[in-house]
């Protein structure tokens, strides 16, 4: 049952470390704590730190190929604490939906693997791989072995009547060779044999973080991700506070761009963000101060003047920018005597796009 939040201000001051504010830690796990097989570096120490804080650990992820149990062991190989309850995924997200919505035993039709199987499973419903079985719903997530039989018999489904779940709509996800198809790209294979939508279970839609939420019993829990469009547009949609971290799938640029429901509570280099304090940023005249950096937006550009951390200069620079495309348009000037038929227009915002980052962000040192 959803609770009423509201998130925190973007690029909100913490005057004690994060670890010691939030409760639970709701880490996203592709490019947050792992990519691929691998570990992201730093990130099982600095979990440990937190953890020896007080600060509960929970585990989500979109990714709904594996089960929960399996997971937790990926985890605990990198050294981590971790349990089954500490891990949540988007199977069990959308297997608790069609719990809602069908009695026990109810056959489900998977288009996906073993995760969904044992979410299902989980809640007392039957999984079944075949359209034949007159299944009453579909649920659909990523497994890398998804292939188009399966995807044509998940339609044939939906035509025949059976509601459509979708684990989430990632495009994409990262792996150790790079980016690569996700489970939306599926869905909207899917979605273009059928005439209705999914129901979505991950984020950005706030099953999944409820369901966390709920089952890690947080109080003042704290997402933690890279990706704006479903780490940081989830937690503002449930209204709890975010960390943007810089190890996975979006960069600077693409935060400078954000629009305002997937703008962060906090924003740090990686997970050793939680053992630190977080400054705010003030502004005067224009001008935008977070620690030694000064940033503003001059000509369709972001200046930059200080020294000091990277990050504080991020803070900085994301500050000017957002609050020049969110400005409203300058009022238009009164027309000059001699101007006939024309009447003046006001001088249109700067879009996020149009502002010049690359020299801001290089004095910073956040690129090359």
């Amino acid at each position: 049952m959803s609770t009423e939040r509201t998130s925190p201000e973007p690029l909100s001051a913490c005057d004690e470390p994060l670890a010691s504010r939030y409760d639970v830690a709701l880490l996203d796990l592709d490019g947050v704590v792992y990519v691929g097989p691998d570990p992201v570096p730093d990130a099982p120490e600095n979990l440990r730190k937190a953890a020896k804080e007080g600060m509960r650990i929970g585990f989500i992820t979109n990714n709904a190929s594996r089960p929960a149990a399996v997971v937790a062991e990926h985890l605990a190989s990198f050294g981590l604490d971790v349990v089954t309850e500490d891990v949540v995924t988007s199977a069990q997200a959308a297997a608790k939906l069609v719990a809602k919505e069908f009695p026990k035993g109810s056959p489900v039709l998977v288009v996906g693997g073993e995760g969904l199987v044992v979410a299902l499973e989980e809640y007392g419903l039957t999984p079944v791989r075949s359209s034949d079985a007159k299944p009453v719903a579909v649920v659909q997530g990523f497994h890398p072995d998804v292939n188009w039989v399966m995807l044509a018999d998940g339609a044939h489904a939906i035509h025949a009547g059976a509601k459509w779940f979708a684990t989430n709509l990632d495009l994409t996800i990262p792996t150790a060779a790079g980016k690569a198809p996700g489970n939306g790209t599926l869905v909207q294979a899917v979605r273009a044999a059928v005439d209705v939508d999914p129901v979505v279970a991950g984020k950005p839609e706030p099953p999944l973080l409820e369901t966390s939420i709920e089952r890690l019993e947080a109080k003042r829990p704290l997402m933690i991700g890279d990706r704006l469009d479903s780490d940081i547009q989830g937690a503002n949609a449930v209204g709890i506070a975010s960390l943007w971290v810089a190890t996975g799938v979006h960069d600077a640029y693409d935060l400078a761009r954000a629009p305002k429901n997937q703008r962060p509570t906090y924003v740090g280099a990686g997970l050793g963000a939680l053992a630190e304090k977080q400054p705010g940023v003030t502004v005067q005249g224009g001008k935008h101060t977070c620690a030694g950096w000064t940033a503003e937006v001059v000509n369709n550009a972001v200046t930059v003047k200080g020294e000091g951390e990277p990050y504080d200069g991020l803070r900085a620079v994301l500050s000017a920018v957002w609050a020049t495309v969110d400005a409203p348009p300058e009022p238009a000037k009164p027309a000059k005597p001699t101007t006939r038929g024309r009447r003046p227009r006001p001088k249109p915002t700067p879009t996020a796009d149009s502002i010049t980052l690359d020299p801001a962000l290089h004095q910073i040192g956040l690129t090359p």
